[in-house]
């Protein structure tokens, strides 16, 4: 097993998620035993990043189905790291209180190809532990994958279809909003509702001094969770107190423009929203 962890994270590409990728990483780094090496997964201009896209020439990778700047990416980690060794896929809405060599060490019976939190047909991968040798006759070329603008969804339904390639991990590892667990029983929180994401309060106000908006378009809630919420402010001024700075994450490039679904209509989870104010607002059924 390698002794520096490969850890990859999908964010956006336009400096909305500057407060997420801080607070991912200090806590990532305060509790890990491993050095870790991250690969900040957003969209380029550059013909040259393995991130690339150029959407007005339909070029590089095709995001228009996308609920995020970033969801597809994680399919792509196995050929950034040339189908060789482990990686760890994680979304950028996460605060990880757990060392992630433990993760970085999971056993992964033979066939399996990839981590993943569920059951049945529905699984999770925004936490992923990758045997990338073993995910390459699963997945499409990184040209086909970058060209099919459904790629996302399809490679989803393949591996939910597919429970045998999946290790089930412990659900501790992406706590999705709380799940009703006190803190210390969390491992990886997913603060996953993209309407009541604690960052959004740092967030949209700099952006607006900025000129900018948020990739996010849809309605922001509260979290119901304050000791979540409180939790993700402390992270916050723990790293800054420690030396992380906001520039630090900024892109080099900002990408501009870019293709994804809209999220006007996004309805949150179960966890983070009650039935009666779904009703209220009309945003129909529940997505998790």
């Amino acid at each position: 097993m390698e002794d520096r962890i490969r850890l990859f994270v999908g964010c956006d590409p336009n400096d909305c998620d500057l407060e997420q990728m801080m607070v991912l990483e200090y806590s990532a780094r305060k509790h890990c035993s491993l050095p870790i090496d991250i690969e900040w997964m957003r969209l380029s201009r550059d013909p040259a990043s393995f991130w690339h896209a150029d959407p007005g020439q339909g070029r590089g990778w095709r995001t228009q189905a996308w609920a995020t700047p970033f969801s597809g990416f994680r399919w792509g980690v196995p050929a950034f790291c040339g189908y060789e060794g482990r990686a760890i896929y994680l979304d950028t809405d996460m605060v990880v209180l757990c060392d992630l060599a433990e993760l970085w060490r999971m056993p992964l019976d033979a066939g399996k190809v990839l981590t993943g939190k569920g059951r049945k047909t529905s699984w999770r991968f925004c936490v992923t532990v990758w045997d990338c040798a073993a995910a390459r006759p699963h997945l499409p070329s990184i040209e086909r994958l970058r060209a099919e603008p459904d790629s996302h969804q399809r490679i989803m339904r393949y591996f939910s279809g597919h429970p045998e390639l999946i290790e089930s991990m412990h659900s501790d590892y992406n706590n999705i909003d709380g799940e009703g667990k006190p803190l210390h029983a969390i491992r990886i929180l997913h603060y996953s509702d993209m309407g009541t994401q604690f960052s959004h309060k740092y967030a949209f106000p700099r952006l607006e001094r900025e000129g900018r908006r948020h990739w996010f378009d849809g309605r922001v809630l509260p979290h119901p969770r304050a000791d979540l919420a409180e939790l993700f402010d402390a992270c916050y001024r723990e790293a800054l107190s420690a030396g992380y700075a906001l520039d630090d994450y900024r892109s080099p490039s900002p990408f501009g423009d870019m293709m994804k679904a809209t999220q006007r209509d996004y309805a949150g989870n179960h966890r983070t929203r009650k039935r009666s104010l779904w009703s209220r607002l009309g945003l129909g059924g529940m997505a998790d």
